[in-house]
């Protein structure tokens, strides 16, 4: 098993990031804060339909009947940088997060 990857800050103090590894989208209610905060493009909004399929959002909300919810993705999780911005501004606490093994 391999040790965990750490950074040791100015002040000397060993610091583990943490990065993205799922959302719940069960309680995600689309709200859209943490896709604000994301400093790196990691998330994306979608729709939900009926059978839990992810739609791709049109921008223009015209074709709401085709979706059931809004809810975040992770789209792009291998642009995280660990700093979980998103995890502390989720009002349902739907993100988990693990730290990364170093290499």
């Amino acid at each position: 098993m391999s040790d965990m990857f750490s950074v040791t800050l100015p002040s000397g103090a060993i610091w583990t990031p943490t990065f993205v590894a799922a959302l719940d989208e069960e309680k995600c209610i689309g709200c859209g804060r943490c896709f604000r905060v994301c400093p790196r493009g990691v998330l994306e909004l979608v729709g939900l339909d009926e059978d839990g399929e992810h739609i791709a959002l049109a921008g223009d909300d015209d074709e709401d009947d085709e979706y059931e919810k809004k809810v975040m993705t992770i789209a792009h999780k291998e642009l995280c940088i660990g700093c979980t911005a998103c995890a502390k501004i989720c009002p349902k606490k739907c993100y988990t997060h693990a730290a990364a093994a170093a290499l």
